[in-house]
C-alpha cells in the first residue's frame, strides 16, 4: 500500500496541529508494517504559489533557497517525532513538473480543459494579479476593516474580493484595478454524475464527509480555475507562455511525484502498479477537513480524467485545539513542533493523540493539564511500573532468567487473545479504543502483581520458585502490552526490546517468553514535569515575539530597501559605462584602489573601496559603471571624480558592475 500525508506548505514551521495528522498516519503505517504488509509512506513540501514568491522577495532570496531551508526544517521536525517516511520530496521537482504536464495534456486532449477570459483584481504597482487573500478591505456585510478578500474573520461572511469596500493590495497597499486575462479551467461539472457515485459508492469517503460533499453536488459543481498569471512561482503551463498552474493543481500531484522519486531512487518499485487505472495496490490519504473539498472532488476527478486510479480511502481528521480553544500565539498555545521537542519527549504527544483519536472528523483538544496527568498515569504508573517492579527481582535473584514455564497460562492467553480487538481498532483508526483496551489490560496486570505481592514473597524462605514465576508473568504481560503499543511509541518499544532481548512482533506474543534471559533493567520513560509544560508555553510566546522566517537570510533581510524616490530623483543620476584604463593600490589606504576611468573621450580619477576584493592588475581593461555627475570629492590621496558601482556586503564579497559585451565607454545607463 501507498500512504500519504497532506503536503505542508513551505512558507512556515510545523506546529502541533500538523503533527496530529502525521502522528495519526504514522501509527497506522507502523501497525500495518507490524502485520507484515508492504507500506510506502511518503510526503513532500507544497512549494509553489504567490505567498512563497512574495515571502522570498521579502527575505531577499530566491524561492528555491527559501523552500530548501524550510524543507530541511520540516524534515527535522518530522524525524524528531519519529514519523517513518520512506521519502520526503518537494512539489518543486522535475518529477512533479513532468507529471503535472502529463495530467494536464491528457485532460486537455479529453476535452476536460476549457478557456475563457475573466476579470480579476490587479495590483498596478506590482504588476500582478492578486489572489483573494492578498486583497484586504472593509467587509461589505459587517463593515469590519482589514478583512481578507474571500471571507470576514469578524462575521464569517464569504464574498468576492470585488465586493470589499475600499479594497487595497496586501502586497503594495495600492488600490487594485480590474484587468482581463485568459484562464484555463478544469471542467469539473463533466464529472458530477461520476463523482456522486464514487463519493457514495466507493467506500473511499467517510460518511460525514460524503454528506458534506452532497452540499456541493446540490448547489452544482463549478469549473475550477487552474491558471495563475506571471509573476508566479510554479510550473508554466505547456504551450501557454506567462500562464502557470495554480498551486492546487500540482500540489496533490506531488503525492505521485514523491512516490516517483522514491521509485527512481530504489529501483525495485514499479510506479504503474500503484497508480495505473487498474492498479491492485491500495492508496490511502490522510488529510485535514479544511482540504477535503480538493481531495474528495477535484483530485479524484483529475485522476479519472487523466486515466489514473482513485484513492482507496481518504482519511479526514479534525483540527487541534489547546485547552479547549483555537491555538493562540499570544497565549503560547500555538506550539511549533521544534519548540515542543526542545522541552518534551515526542512520544508523550504521540500517546496522548492516540488516546483521543478516532475515525471520525472530530476536533481533538490538547488539554495540557490532562496531557500531563494522562501520560504519567498510563505510561509511567501503569505500563513502565509493571516492568520495573518485576525486573529487579528477576535480575537480583535469578540472573535475569525467566521461569521455565508460564505460571498463569489462562491470564496470558487472555492478554494474547486481545490482539484481535486491538488490531481491529488500529485497522479502523479507532486508536482511542485501542488505547482503552491496552490500558484496561495494564490495570489487570498490575492487579495481578498487587495480589501476588512479589515483595512479600521475596522475604519468605524457600519461595524462590514462586517469586520467579510471579515476576516472569508480570514481565510477560508487560511484553504483550508493549507489543500492542509499538506503533504508538516506537522508541519506548525499542528500549523495551533491549530489556526483553527480543524484537516485539504481533505474532510473537502468541506464546510467552519462558526460560529466557532478559537484560538488566534501565529506566524506560520519564514523568512529565508540569514545569516543562510552563517552559514550553513561555517559549512559544517568545517564538511569537521574534516571529522570523526559517533559518535563512538574504540581501533584503540584511539591508532593507531604502525609502521610495520619484522618477525625477532617479533621473538626476548620470550613470555611464567606463573602461578601467589603469588600477593601482593606494599604499596609505587600507580599502582604496585608484582607478583611471575612460568614459568616452574623457578620463576620470576615482578612488574605490574595493581593495579587499580585487587585485589591481585584474581590473585593467574591464568595463564597469560609474556615477559620472557626482560632485568631485577632495581626499588626502587626490581628487575623486565619481563613484564606481559595486554590489555585496563588503570585504572580499564585493563585485563591481560589468556591462555585457557591446557596451562602450561613455554610454549612458538608463
Amino acid at each position: 500500500m501507498l500512504v500519504t500525508c497532506a503536503l505542508p506548505y513551505a512558507n512556515g514551521s510545523i506546529h502541533l496541529g500538523h503533527m496530529l495528522e502525521h502522528i495519526q498516519a504514522d501509527i497506522w503505517v507502523r501497525y500495518q508494517r507490524m502485520r507484515g504488509h508492504q507500506v510506502h509512506f511518503i510526503c513532500a513540501d507544497d512549494a509553489h504559489g504567490t505567498p512563497i514568491m512574495l515571502k522570498a522577495q521579502q527575505l531577499g532570496i530566491t524561492p528555491e533557497a527559501m523552500i530548501d531551508a524550510v524543507s530541511k526544517e520540516h524534515q527535522a521536525d518530522f524525524a524528531g517525532f519519529n514519523i517513518s517516511f520512506d521519502n520526503y520530496h518537494s512539489t518543486h521537482s522535475e518529477e512533479n513538473r513532468e507529471l503535472a504536464a502529463l495530467i494536464y495534456s491528457r485532460l486537455q486532449a479529453a476535452g476536460k480543459i476549457k478557456s475563457r477570459t475573466i476579470s480579476q483584481l490587479f495590483d498596478p504597482e506590482k504588476a500582478m494579479f492578486l489572489p483573494d487573500r492578498f486583497v484586504k478591505g472593509t467587509c461589505p456585510k459587517c463593515k469590519s476593516p482589514e478583512q481578507y478578500g474571500d471571507n470576514c474573520d469578524s462575521c464569517g461572511a464569504t464574498y468576492s474580493p470585488t465586493e470589499l469596500i475600499d479594497p487595497k493590495s496586501a502586497v503594495s497597499g495600492a488600490t487594485p484595478v480590474m484587468k482581463d486575462s485568459e484562464h484555463f479551467f478544469f471542467d469539473l461539472p463533466q464529472f458530477q454524475t461520476w463523482l456522486a457515485d464514487w463519493v457514495r459508492g466507493s467506500g473511499a469517503i467517510q460518511e460525514e464527509m460524503a454528506n458534506k460533499m452532497q452540499e456541493w453536488f446540490e448547489s452544482g459543481l463549478q469549473q475550477w480555475d487552474i491558471t495563475r498569471d506571471a509573476p508566479y512561482f510554479g510550473f508554466e503551463i505547456p504551450g501557454a507562455q506567462g500562464k502557470f498552474f495554480y498551486v492546487w493543481l500540482d500540489a496533490p500531484i506531488g503525492y505521485m511525484a514523491s512516490f516517483k522519486n522514491l521509485c527512481n531512487k530504489r529501483g525495485d518499485i514499479d510506479f504503474d502498479s500503484y497508480w495505473h487505472k487498474d492498479a491492485s495496490a491500495e492508496l490511502y490519504h490522510f488529510i485535514g477537513k479544511d482540504i477535503a473539498y480538493f481531495h474528495c472532488l477535484f483530485w479524484p476527478a483529475m485522476l479519472e480524467g487523466a486515466g489514473f486510479r482513485q484513492p482507496t480511502k481518504v482519511n479526514v481528521h479534525g483540527y487541534v485545539t489547546v485547552n479547549g480553544a483555537k491555538m493562540s500565539k499570544s497565549k503560547g498555545t500555538f506550539i511549533k513542533a521544534s519548540t515542543y521537542l526542545n522541552h518534551l519527549d515526542p512520544e508523550c504527544l504521540r500517546y496522548y493523540y492516540a488516546a483521543k483519536l478516532n475515525s471520525r472528523i472530530d476536533d481533538l483538544d490538547l488539554n495540557l493539564d490532562d496531557f500531563v496527568q494522562r501520560v504519567n498515569a498510563d505510561v509511567v504508573n501503569k505500563l513502565v511500573n509493571l516492568a520495573s517492579r518485576n525486573a529487579g527481582f528477576i535480575a537480583k535473584r535469578f540472573g535475569g532468567k525467566l521461569a521455565a514455564t508460564c505460571a498463569e497460562p489462562e491470564l496470558y492467553a487472555e492478554f494474547a487473545n486481545a490482539s484481535s480487538a486491538i488490531a481491529e481498532a488500529y485497522e479502523s483508526r479507532e486508536f482511542s479504543r485501542a488505547i482503552r483496551e491496552i490500558m484496561a489490560l495494564a490495570d489487570k496486570a498490575n492487579r495481578y502483581v498487587d495480589d501476588k505481592a512479589p515483595w512479600v514473597i521475596a522475604k519468605q524462605e524457600g519461595a524462590d520458585a514462586e517469586l520467579q514465576a510471579v515476576c516472569s508473568v508480570g514481565i510477560n504481560l508487560f511484553r504483550v502490552l508493549m507489543a500492542y503499543l509499538k506503533p504508538v511509541m516506537p522508541q519506548l518499544a525499542e528500549r523495551a526490546e533491549a530489556f526483553l532481548a527480543e524484537t516485539l512482533s504481533w505474532e510473537g506474543i502468541k506464546a510467552p517468553l519462558v526460560d529466557h534471559t532478559v537484560a538488566p533493567f534501565k529506566a524506560l520513560f520519564s514523568r512529565i514535569e508540569p514545569t516543562k509544560i510552563d517552559a514550553m508555553v513561555e517559549a512559544s510566546k517568545e517564538d511569537l515575539a521574534k516571529e522570523q522566517a526559517p533559518k535563512v537570510t538574504g540581501p533584503l533581510a540584511d539591508d532593507p530597501i531604502s525609502e521610495t524616490i520619484s522618477y525625477d530623483d532617479f533621473a538626476k543620476l548620470d550613470l555611464r559605462v567606463a573602461l578601467i584604463k589603469k588600477a593601482e593600490a593606494v599604499p596609505e589606504a587600507e580599502k582604496l584602489l585608484k582607478l583611471q576611468l575612460d568614459i568616452g573621450g574623457e578620463t576620470r580619477q576615482v578612488f574605490a573601496g574595493i581593495k579587499s576584493a580585487y587585485n589591481p592588475d585584474d581590473l585593467e581593461g574591464k568595463l564597469t559603471v560609474m556615477v559620472a555627475n557626482l560632485a568631485p570629492r577632495k581626499m588626502r590621496f587626490g581628487m575623486s571624480e565619481g563613484m564606481v558601482l559595486a554590489a555585496g556586503p563588503g570585504g572580499k564579497d564585493l563585485w563591481i558592475l560589468e556591462p555585457q559585451a557591446g557596451a562602450q565607454p561613455g554610454m549612458r545607463v538608463k
